[in-house]
């Protein structure tokens, strides 16, 4: 929100108060307490307004600053499920200024004038203030309705905007440092670098093509090495260099604000501490890696359909791991009552055995938390109160989305309770896993149980919504087989994998925006993400089909769903029936992710274990390369796979290698990096490069994603001048063999701590080599495989 008009005046209706001076600061039971006043001379108290700033240190290198004009409300927030440490920050007070030291972290406040200052070992990283000495902690009184209208056109929330019509607000403006770019904040389908934009984090269905977002996350990471987290359930509005061009300016309604700065050595560590604080991702499944198959979300479907979609593709040997049954197997206009439309599956629970049984498959269910008043559940909801109801007392209800639906208050724990019951037997007849789609239309103008604000409550809902149906899979499924295929979020969210990137249009331009917004997700502390294999609006191109194909199965999950059948048969080029070529592709690629399951799934565990995504953007992982910071087309898969989905109909792809030799996976083909690359590839290729210097553990079984990774596991060796290490999980995510590979003077050694079994080395690209001891010599040429005898392997490259 815009509160200024250039560098020197206020808007009309806007009256500003900036923290200037510090008149009182004290330590209270570990933490920093300040008083503070918007004007820098002695007046000695003639009235307000006066802000009282508290400092503290929830975590290791994260600095908490909570600032309140007024402490008088009552309203019940509700609040991020944070995991505070105790920690014991070094607080040092002078004469002039106070530090507040937590791990690497110090922040230094001067009393007057009143500066804000961040530093990670002593390099400073950010401040709030400026040259004049003014601090830009602000408490904003705004009187003219007619901005606020237009600075929050958030019509479509409900049926009234009226909780956003405050009369204060609270602002923060961060210094920005030149060359500085800021990333994250969500998935957001925008440009990548966020520097330029103003939005407000407020969940909306908006499609992949605005500026909204179904996932809003207060959480902004530089490649400066740290990261800003506003503890605000409520909308958040940023403005990123645009209001003020040095500056990222972030405000919240009210009179109350809270942000964290996390410092770090690299954003992986900011990432890795800013999820200790929100939630580290759950590990999903190993089968949940493998490739889902949806009926379509506008299309009728039924029993026979359903058995045809899946034998067609097992009769084309196209590897087949989940099935997803959408909207259309309740009755129309009874979305949802957790119950299946018997007029066109009148076997259901027979159906659900014979995938399970017979195909082999998982099985996931589509709902929503709303309850459309022709569902059987709609007057037992509104009569024992499990419904988010009008200040009248009435169901709040609208037609948006289904005829006079009503939505589930998970703020009830008895409504709770009964969202969980219901679902119970459908996953006792076989569900595996839940979509819960929407959780994004949550009005303003409505009541909760718990009495919660409904503005803050917005964000958050989906966050119950979420955790909800989590908890139910692992309390019925066991912690290990807990899985969704979410669509909204909020901070926290990560813990409940895995999100889905809402509906693209089924053209290169919503491909690319897809690439983006899921990096950009990943860099806001989400571990793993899914999109919809050639768009969902519309129907993709045979040509868009199979490029979209290769960047789904190298993305962490891998799902084809529309609005129409997404098999790849009813996807033909030019001159062929039966989509051949489109069907060779689904299967050359899902077979491809399956053998790459013990990297894939060794780095989902790491995920899990430190916050760090599997896609990263390549910011992430080659900070300083300053080609790399605005690249929002590729991504790196774990730390070692270079993937550039390929954007363009001719085949052509622009890309770049960063410093070092890469090899292309597929084609071995090596090139030196530093530089950017073009090049055109068939329907089977794409840039898929490995780093120089890795080890990529490659599987035996092509079939499917969950089996023993360690049994007949070949480790592939890439270019090794240096040092190279890696370790391989099972499929429960426990490391179970560690690797380390050192070339010392032209004599490589490889020790192996762990299972070993009947492993094997591929080393790429190596040519001859001799003086081998610890194992035995399979096949020679470029590549050489070695089977292994002992835990040490040694050699010499000719």
């Amino acid at each position: 929100m815009k509160f200024t008009k250039g560098c020197w005046l206020d808007r009309d209706g806007v009256e500003i108060h900036s923290a200037a001076q510090v008149r009182e600061a004290r330590v209270e039971d570990g933490r920093l307490v300040l008083y503070v006043v918007p004007y820098a001379e002695d007046r000695r108290g003639m009235g307000g307004p006066v802000l009282g700033i508290t400092v503290s240190s929830p975590g290791k290198d994260i600095i908490r600053t909570e600032v309140c004009h007024f402490d008088g409300s009552c309203r019940k927030i509700p609040t991020f499920d944070l995991r505070i440490e105790k920690t014991a920050p070094e607080i040092r007070t002078g004469p002039d200024c106070v530090s507040l030291k937590s791990g690497d972290t110090k922040l230094v406040i001067t009393y007057n004038p009143c500066t804000f200052t961040y530093y990670y070992r002593d390099k400073r990283i950010a401040g709030v203030g400026n040259t004049s000495g003014r601090a830009m902690i602000s408490t904003i009184a705004v009187r003219d309705e007619e901005l606020m209208d237009k600075q929050l056109d958030l019509k479509l929330i409900g049926s009234s905007s009226s909780a956003f019509r405050t009369q204060n607000y609270m602002r923060v403006q961060m210094d920005v440092d030149i060359g500085e770019k800021i990333y994250g904040l969500g998935e957001r389908f925008t440009p990548f670098v966020r520097n330029g934009q103003s939005f407000t984090a407020w969940n909306e269905d908006g499609g992949t093509s605005s500026d909204l977002s179904y996932k809003c996350i207060p959480f902004y990471v530089t490649n400066r090495n740290y990261g800003v987290f506003v503890n605000d359930t409520g909308p958040v509005a940023y403005e990123i260099c645009s209001e003020q061009v040095e500056r990222v300016q972030f405000s919240v309604p009210g009179e109350k604000l809270d942000f964290m700065v996390i410092g770090g050595a690299s954003m992986k560590d900011v990432l890795v501490r800013y999820t200790a604080l929100t939630g580290r991702p759950a590990l999903p499944p190993a089968w949940s890696f493998g490739l889902w198959l949806t009926t379509s979300s506008e299309t009728r479907y039924d029993e026979e359909k359903v058995m045809e979609l899946v034998d067609g593709m097992l009769s084309r040997d196209i590897p087949l791991h989940v099935f997803l049954f959408d909207a259309f197997s309740t009755k129309e206009n009874e979305w949802v009552s957790f119950q299946w439309d018997r007029s066109i599956f009148p076997h259901a629970e027979e159906l659900l055995r014979v995938l399970k049984e017979e195909k082999g498959l998982k099985l996931c269910y589509w709902l929503n938390s709303y309850i459309a008043q022709r569902s059987p559940l709609f007057r037992e909801a509104k009569e024992k109160g499990y419904l988010i109801r009008k200040p009248d007392g009435d169901v709040w209800q609208w037609d948006l989305w289904q005829a006079g639906m009503g939505i589930v208050d998970f703020t009830n724990p008895e409504a709770w309770r009964w969202y969980q019951d219901r679902l119970r037997p459908l996953i006792e007849a076989g569900i595996d896993t839940i979509k819960t789609d929407f959780g994004e239309r949550i009005p303003t103008d409505a009541v909760f149980h718990d009495g919660s604000d409904p503005l803050h409550m917005h964000n958050y809902y989906t966050y119950l919504y979420n955790k909800c149906v989590f908890e139910l899979l692992q309390e019925t499924k066991g912690a290990d087989e807990a899985c969704l295929f979410a669509r909204s979020a909020t901070a926290g969210s990560q813990r409940f994998p895995v999100h889905w990137g809402g509906d693209p249009t089924s053209d290169y331009l919503s491909m690319a925006e897809s690439i983006r917004a899921g990096l950009s997700l990943c860099l806001s502390g989400f571990g793993f993400w899914s999109h919809d294999i050639s768009g969902y609006q519309g129907t993709a191109t045979a040509d868009l089909y199979k490029r979209w194909t290769a960047f789904g199965l190298l993305s962490t999950h891998s799902r084809l769903h529309g609005t129409t059948f997404r098999v790849p048969w009813l996807f033909s080029g030019e001159g062929e029936e039966n989509g051949e070529e489109s069907v060779a592709v689904l299967k050359a690629f899902t077979e491809l992710k399956c053998t790459l399951m013990p990297y894939i799934f060794s780095a989902a565990a790491e995920a899990h274990r430190t916050g760090v995504p599997v896609m990263r953007a390549m910011v992430l992982e080659f900070p300083g390369d300053l080609s790399c910071e605005d690249l929002d087309r590729q991504y790196m898969l774990g730390e070692r796979l270079l993937v550039a989905p390929v954007l363009s109909a001719d085949g052509s792809a622009s890309y770049y290698l960063p410093e070092g030799r890469w090899t292309h996976f597929l084609s071995n083909e090596v090139r030196e990096g530093g530089r950017w690359m073009r090049d055109r590839y068939d329907y089977f290729s794409l840039p898929f490069y490995v780093r120089e210097n890795s080890i990529v553990p490659v599987g035996n079984d092509r079939r499917k994603p969950d089996y023993d990774y360690l049994s007949g596991l070949t480790l592939h060796v890439f270019e090794l001048n240096g040092r190279a290490e890696t370790e391989v999980c099972d499929e429960k995510g426990v490391p179970a063999l560690r690797v380390r590979a050192e070339n010392e003077g032209g004599r490589i050694t490889i020790r192996l701590e762990g299972r070993t079994g009947d492993l094997r080395i591929r080393l790429r690209n190596v040519g001859e080599i001799r003086d081998l001891s610890g194992a035995v010599r399979e096949e020679s040429g470029e590549d050489v495989l070695l089977r292994v005898k002992e835990n040490e392997i040694a050699f010499r490259r000719i």
